[in-house]
């Protein structure tokens, strides 16, 4: 485990960033306004670092952001995952998303909390805007906002397609009504303001891990190009980040997901989670993916677990699956036998999810409260660039590109052999199989799926159809809108 002074130094970001969620409650959700709302005086010591700060705790807090909902989406409606726990636990959710059965009543949190955070980070855009300061830590502080801000439109743009764009405060609830824009619209807008982040943000923040960089924002540039297909785009947006030299692979593919793995060299952008003093700072991410067993082995809830057809997917001998995916029946990889199944109800749980035995005895807690979730990822990056190069016609630089991920996951073993077939469709089919693997319940595979073609072939059988691209929009949020928001077609 890392030393105490550092997981302080760590935790001085999050304890500031969790203020903002700490001084709400409940309660100012119920009576809620169209789409979501920002809550203005959070933060009372004033200043934009602080409002900044602010936005980072609600990325962690607020829900439907980056809690429980966000696998949901993005992981259980691929074949990787799927619902898990026991049979009867949450099972509605579990026919919307493993059975595409979706449902405009479910999930209106994912929705609400997407742009509460919009809404925060619009705040202080505005706040900004209005001060006519320009000096570069303001200017900082509003790149971090547009980065964030980037970030939620991003995920309701794979999630619904067309949503409204909202760019202003909140002041009265006419504010939040807006009809949808095109899916082009909300492209324009996410790289308006992840080019204005890239524009001014830092290459790191040695002193607070977590904060948007430049990286993260050219980052998620090169993925918008790439669901576009404008594979020149994304292969300079992805060469960015690679020629930046900010960041490495880690070492090891399996300490990357271990404690010591968060903020890593390859860490882009990581949600910061911390155990202090018998406090957590965290949300329901992890330990409603931990085992579901007794004792000491009541480790969460159990849901969104892999399946037999992502364990059949690997290569023989890669790493990465006993690093992946977590056995029952067989050893955690650190001296302990997983309870069997039954009387487990899983066969596999994810082991991206598990911790360190000694560590959660030392915590004298079993639930996972302190790992991050890694948002974006070197690998990723490289991957991207990869697959952007061979659509450009560029084979030998996506070769290239694809080698450094396997040469990674194999180490020095005699495994996962160089992948020697150059051609544009061989070098395809080995791309989207490494993305599989590589990023496995890293809540990739759904929209890799979708944006390549394939949804209709692997996931049909499980009831997808062509309207499932898109989730359909809340019945509250267009009830909300008197009719202003329209629901996505087909449902």
């Amino acid at each position: 485990m890392k030393n105490y002074k550092y997981i302080i130094k760590l935790s001085l970001f999050a304890l500031l960033a969790v203020t903002v969620l700490n001084s709400c409650n409940d309660d100012e959700f119920l009576d809620r306004k169209p789409l979501g709302t920002a809550t203005e005086g959070d933060l009372t010591a004033g200043g934009y670092e602080e409002k900044a700060f602010g936005l980072y705790g609600k990325i962690r807090t607020q829900e439907g952001v980056t809690n429980w909902d966000r696998y949901w989406f993005q992981s259980i409606r691929s074949d990787d995952a799927q619902k898990g726990s026991t049979a009867t636990d949450a099972a509605t959710r579990g026919n919307v998303m493993d059975k595409f059965q979706y449902s405009p009543a479910e999930f209106a949190a994912y929705w609400d909390g997407h742009y509460s955070l919009i809404f925060a980070c619009n705040d202080l855009i505005v706040d900004i805007d209005e001060s006519g300061l320009t000096d570069e830590g303001t200017m900082i502080n509003k790149a971090e906002a547009m980065a964030i801000r980037g970030f939620a439109f991003f995920d309701l743009r794979r999630d619904y397609g067309e949503v409204p764009i909202i760019l202003k405060k909140i002041v009265v609830p006419s504010d939040g009504i807006k009809a949808k824009s095109t899916v082009a619209e909300v492209d324009a807008q996410i790289i308006s303001d992840l080019e204005f982040a890239a524009s001014k943000l830092p290459d790191s923040w040695p002193a607070y891990p977590g904060r948007a960089t430049k990286g993260f924002a050219n980052a998620l540039l090169a993925k918008l190009y790439l669901y576009q297909g404008n594979w020149t785009k994304s292969l300079e947006k992805s060469e960015l980040v690679i020629n930046s030299e900010q960041y490495v692979l880690d070492n090891s593919y399996v300490t990357l997901f271990s404690e010591t793995g968060d903020n890593s060299k390859e860490s882009i952008f990581e949600v910061q989670f911390v155990r202090i003093a018998g406090v957590n700072y965290s949300n329901n991410y992890w330990e409603s993916q931990g085992v579901r067993g007794s004792s000491t082995w009541d480790l969460g809830w159990g849901f969104n677990v892999p399946t037999q057809n992502l364990v059949d997917a690997y290569e023989a001998g890669d790493p990465r699956k006993e690093a992946t995916i977590l056995f029952s029946g067989q050893n955690d990889g650190f001296g302990l036998t997983v309870p069997n199944s039954p009387p487990l109800d899983q066969p596999y749980w994810n082991k991206k999810a598990y911790t360190t035995p000694s560590i959660r005895q030392s915590y004298g807690e079993n639930k996972n409260h302190w790992k991050n979730i890694k948002i974006l990822r070197y690998a990723d990056v490289i991957l991207m660039a990869a697959e952007a190069a061979n659509e450009s016609g560029n084979a030998t630089k996506a070769s290239d590109y694809l080698e450094m991920i396997r040469a990674r996951a194999r180490g020095t073993s005699a495994v996962l052999p160089k992948v020697t077939d150059l051609s544009q469709t061989g070098l395809r089919t080995a791309i989207k199989h490494e993305r599989r693997i590589e990023l496995a319940m890293e809540n990739e595979r759904f929209y890799d799926l979708v944006r390549w073609g394939d949804a209709p072939a692997v996931l049909g059988g499980l009831g997808y159809q062509a309207k499932n691209q898109y989730y359909p929009i809340p019945q509250t949020a267009i009830d909300q809108s008197g009719g202003i928001l329209v629901q996505n077609p087909n449902y």
